[in-house]
């Protein structure tokens, strides 16, 4: 194995692999208020290209995968994915991100055929508010029930990421904070990004004005986390049995130590989640490409990864939504 670094010297040893454009949900930050043009069966990676370019990116340096959507779980056999990637010996942590309606049903597989961990999305503990976030009938019993079923297999961490929505949902940061204390939950909370496609940057609450809100409950204490890849700032409130993180793309940006590349499910290598560059790996991998050419476009992807973002300035990926490159 070699390792893989970009232009900027930053080591790349993170994929993230979209399993498929679909979701049953239509959250309002994730997806344009049109809907999207849902990409047609024979354009969606086969789970052995999937495996095959996960192999030739595991041989080059990457140890860490996470399964993403649309949601995931809506793409049937996911566990056979799954128990592919958990073949491939240097990949390390497999891990999935889902909006949890779902996952009760199917932790347990899961779990048993070597996924780790799992991060749920969850913006609202109110039952009446879901429906308006996600635009859909989803019950919020049903990703409580997930949270629980993950935990039950030792999906764990289980991490509730709670994108805040200014005039939404940001009267519930206190309450989801709270949770971390007696419940043993682990909150991300994220600011609001532009990537429904909806090509503007929206308001957003910064993670400053967070921490202020959460101090009501008492003084947050920087801690590390237990496991994880991600970009998150943690800390934890005094005596608290979870942790509280924050991830600030609009803020104070974490480019510098950006370690990711990102898979669509049609197949197009992303280095940067807010650039409409790609690099195609599945016509090649169709046409017969051998694995040295494989990981020569690979290269190609991690040579173009920018420095960073540039949401700040109004420069916004305009091609794809959030709901078809997988966060």
């Amino acid at each position: 194995m070699t390792g893989l670094s970009d232009s900027f010297q930053r080591p790349i040893n993170y994929l993230r692999i979209s399993v498929t454009d679909r979701c049953n949900l239509r959250c309002v930050y994730c997806m344009p208020f049109s809907g999207v043009d849902e990409l047609a069966h024979e354009d969606i990676l086969r789970y052995e290209e999937i495996d095959t370019i996960a192999r030739a990116a595991a041989e080059m340096g990457i140890d860490k995968v996470r399964l993403t959507g649309g949601e995931p779980l809506v793409r049937a056999g996911l566990p056979e994915l799954v128990a592919m990637l958990a073949d491939i010996e240097t990949i390390d942590d497999i891990s999935l991100t889902t909006n949890g309606t779902m996952l009760a049903k199917h932790a347990a597989e899961l779990k048993k055929a070597g996924l780790n961990r799992v991060n749920i999305s969850l913006d609202t503990l109110k039952p009446e508010r879901l429906p308006s976030i996600t635009r859909s009938d989803a019950e919020l019993a049903d990703v409580l029930e997930g949270i629980e079923a993950a935990r039950g297999v030792g999906l764990e961490p289980v991490k509730l990421n709670m994108v805040v929505i200014p005039g939404v949902n940001d009267d519930e940061v206190l309450d989801f904070a709270a949770k971390t204390i007696d419940e043993e939950w682990h909150v991300r909370f994220i600011e609001l990004m532009p990537v429904n496609g909806e090509n503007k940057a929206p308001q957003f609450v910064a993670a400053s004005d967070m921490k202020k809100t959460i101090d009501k409950l008492g003084k947050l204490e920087p801690c590390l986390p237990s496991v994880g890849n991600g970009p998150a700032k943690y800390f934890r409130l005094p005596n608290a049995r979870g942790t509280i993180g924050f991830i600030t793309p609009v803020s104070e940006h974490f480019c510098f130590n950006c370690n990711r590349l990102r898979l669509t499910a049609d197949g197009k290598l992303r280095p940067c989640l807010m650039s409409d560059y790609e690099v195609d790996l599945k016509e090649p991998l169709r046409g017969g490409v051998a694995a040295e050419g494989l990981k020569k476009l690979i290269e190609e992807a991690v040579a173009n990864k920018p420095q960073q973002h540039h949401i700040a300035e109004g420069d916004v990926p305009r091609q794809r939504p959030f709901s078809q490159v997988g966060g």
